[in-house]
């Protein structure tokens, strides 16, 4: 064997150790962020009944709201009815309002002194901070579900397409993920429950409505238009919208870039909150 095979061999023997460190760490990086997951799902599982109470707000939404302005044809939408129009904002709205509100599950966690455990153990913060928000996306599917039942009954014209529904599903976790993300950082900054549920109260309605979830962009003044181009809703909103209906939808801001724009403000929130997550314990 040559000197340069030698180097070459000791080379590869070296990067090696580095490379199974890496893959170990990922690989335990992600164990831990399920098993996060896992045990908040698990509420779920002992608390069936907020399945059925997550239906109500939506249910109200399109069958009142919807309805009545279907019928008063105040919001143009061009050729697109309103009640289908409305249908992908209602769903990211839900989603929106369970998902703002996770944040006091650290609150609670931490009277529990279950906070303290998580932070003496080896997981690392984001890993914590990132498997609320897998529960929180896995949580936010079910509003998909009682959306397209509600729309059956309303005769909404869904795609259906299998592409189409993973698309959504993407979507609404994303979005879900990313709110509930936003309210742990609330959480840590609040500290207490009863600041949260005020605070939360407060943060909702701004984001709601300055989005396209109701009425589409083009009827907003200037200075909100700026605004809602800043909201995450407005381009979780616009891609359920490109995804949920057939044909297209004029004034849609692009389906890559949507999925960009809500990756990227995950990626920042989830590191914020991973940085601000030891806080909570102060």
């Amino acid at each position: 064997m040559t000197r340069q095979q030698n180097g070459a061999r000791r080379s590869v023997l070296a990067k090696a150790p580095v490379t199974a460190r890496r893959t170990g760490y990922l690989t335990g990086f992600f164990k831990k962020t399920f098993a996060i997951a896992a045990m908040e799902l698990t509420k779920l599982r002992h608390d069936p009944t907020e399945l059925f109470t997550r239906a109500i707000q939506p249910t109200l939404w399109l069958l009142l709201f919807g309805q009545v302005f279907s019928h008063a044809r105040a919001i143009p939408t061009g050729s697109l009815r309103y009640i289908d129009f409305l249908a992908p904002g209602i769903l990211a709205q839900s989603v929106l309002f369970i998902a703002i509100f996770n944040g006091i599950s650290i609150i609670w966690e931490r009277d529990q002194g279950i906070v303290y455990k998580f932070l003496a153990s080896p997981t690392p913060r984001s890993a914590l901070v990132l498997g609320k928000a897998v529960s929180a996306g896995v949580r936010g599917l079910s509003q998909t579900v009682i959306i397209y039942l509600l729309g059956l009954l309303l005769g909404i014209s869904f795609n259906w397409h299998p592409l189409a529904l993973m698309g959504v599903m993407t979507f609404v976790f994303l979005g879900a993920a990313l709110f509930s993300t936003f309210s742990l950082i609330v959480a840590c900054w609040v500290k207490t429950r009863e600041r949260f549920m005020g605070v939360g109260q407060v943060l909702t309605m701004p984001l709601f409505f300055a989005s396209n979830a109701i009425y589409p962009v083009a009827m907003m003044p200037h200075w909100l238009q700026r605004i809602s181009h800043l909201n995450p809703l407005t381009y979780q909103v616009d891609g359920l919208r490109s995804l949920m209906l057939t044909g297209s939808i004029a004034g849609s801001l692009g389906l890559w870039l949507d999925l960009a724009v809500l990756l990227a403000a995950l990626t920042g929130l989830v590191m914020i909150s991973a940085w601000l997550y030891p806080n909570i314990a102060r």
